[in-house]
């Protein structure tokens, strides 16, 4: 057996071309080698498929890193043997020829496309609490399904399709261009490769049926806006036998008047007096899950946080993990007080000796007297 060239050496490029120059040499040869551009020619057949079968080598870059380091034998190992025929080149390559031809080449395919059904969306508003732990809805859909009469077949029960007299069943019907043949989509069948005599009078032939549908999604805990579940099988269905698309649900997470969500903690804010603040408290504060006490230290100021570990969000990583609630403390002076308070507050003034005014004053006072010195 003889043995096999050099890739590089057949497409005409060095070692450490780049993956955009090996598709530009290989679109240059295989436009050259065509076979309907060389019809009978035995030996441009063979520079097709040499060059084809380096192609599909140095494009792949495990394959190109196999060939360097073992050569022919490595990539026999592997399970590659190159393409069979021409028919493989042109299965493999399909869109590399409809880019050099402006046209579908890929015409050795006979009968109907199967293509998959479109993805579907949804968007889901939920409560903020529905959010925290999960939930189970229903959603209403408008989808298309298999029509259940022709079981997607488009034909009346009790007829079947027929082979198109015009293409012969093949989906494609050849032309000539200039000095080569080329294969183009049936335009009868549009590339079925049949047609239907007598088409169902429930899908009208579409082999396809609008229906409205309820579907039950389950919520995980932890969601937060911004997240998407993914239904498999769920969205339109598929075309000739294709399998349905899938439907992807979007969440939308209201806000709450009293949490708010930071990653898996949730934030809230307790209003104290200055009383409080100053003197302590224990509070009852509400959180996901009830009520908590809540000692408040004295001396407290504004913008100290507190926190309930644990009461916070499901991890939606790790189930058995939640965030902790962080409470924040906002301290009210108040806007109205009567003769009794005023009075005791003064006197409160009158014995408090660490007012920042004056020690601001003081500081002042100072700086001004070392630099009178």
């Amino acid at each position: 057996m003889a043995s096999k060239r050099d890739y590089y050496e057949i497409l005409g490029v060095e070692k450490t071309v780049s993956n955009g120059d090996i598709k530009r040499t290989y679109r240059k040869l295989a436009m050259k080698y065509h076979p309907d551009r060389n019809p009978g020619d035995k030996s441009a057949e063979e520079n097709f498929k040499e060059a084809a079968e380096a192609y599909g080598v140095l494009k792949d870059p495990q394959k190109r890193q196999i060939y360097d380091q073992y050569g022919h034998q490595g990539l026999e190992g592997s399970g590659f043997s190159g393409f069979g025929s021409t028919e493989d080149i042109f299965s493999s390559f399909g869109d590399i020829f409809g880019d050099l031809f402006g046209f579908s080449t890929g015409g050795r395919r006979s009968g109907p496309r199967v293509v998959k059904g479109a993805d579907l969306r949804y968007d889901l508003t939920l409560s903020f609490m529905d959010g925290v732990f999960g939930t189970e809805t229903e959603i209403d859909l408008e989808k298309t399904e298999v029509c259940a009469v022709c079981g997607g077949n488009r034909c009346e029960p009790g007829t079947k399709p027929e082979s198109c007299s015009h293409c012969n069943g093949s989906g494609q019907v050849t032309r000539s261009q200039g000095f080569f043949a080329v294969r183009t989509t049936c335009p009868y069948c549009r590339g079925q490769g049949r047609s239907i005599p007598h088409p169902c009078g429930k899908c009208r032939g579409t082999g396809n049926v609008m229906v409205s549908k309820r579907v039950s999604v389950k919520i995980p805990g932890g969601v937060d806006t911004g997240a998407r579940l993914r239904l498999t099988g769920e969205g339109e269905a598929g075309v000739n036998g294709g399998p349905p698309g899938d439907l992807y649900v979007f969440i939308h997470v209201k806000p709450h008047d009293f949490f708010q969500r930071e990653d898996t903690d949730v934030i809230c804010q307790i209003e104290l007096s200055f009383i409080q603040a100053a003197l302590g408290d224990e509070l009852t504060v509400p959180t996901l899950e009830g009520e908590k006490k809540l000692t408040i230290p004295s001396g407290t100021q504004y913008g100290d946080r507190f926190s309930f570990r644990g009461e916070g969000i499901p991890s939606l990583r790790y189930k058995s993990r939640r965030g902790d609630q962080i409470i924040e403390a906002i301290i009210r002076t108040p806007t109205s007080i009567n003769k009794k308070q005023e009075k005791l507050l003064k006197e409160f003034a009158q014995l408090e000796d660490n007012k920042l005014s004056n020690k601001l004053l003081n500081l002042l006072k100072g700086g001004a007297r070392r630099r009178a010195s």
